[in-house]
């Protein structure tokens, strides 16, 4: 079963507990996380439903390029990792 992990920082702001998915495409894996915290859902995703500015989603240590349809395939034991992009020096 895929697994989706949010970062710390995400959890400062909004309930994100680790979330086990059935799903077999990165969209649907995060609607399935989004069902069962509802407030997570405006902290990834924009109005248009296109992932923040401010966020990177990793499928497999890969990061996912295409920030609109997040059509990304997941695998049985795909881990995606949802992190906040961090500025500054």
């Amino acid at each position: 079963m895929p697994r989706i992990v949010f970062t710390a920082q995400l959890q400062r702001f909004v309930e994100a507990p680790d979330c086990d998915v059935t799903a077999t495409v990165l969209r649907a894996a995060l609607e399935q996380a989004f069902d069962a915290h509802p407030r997570l859902r405006g902290y990834v995703l924009d109005d248009q439903g296109h992932l923040r500015a401010n966020v990177v989603i990793y499928v497999e240590g890969r990061v996912v390029h295409d920030r609109q349809r997040l059509d990304q395939p997941l695998q049985p034991a795909s881990v995606v990792h949802v992190l906040q992009a961090l500025s500054g020096g």
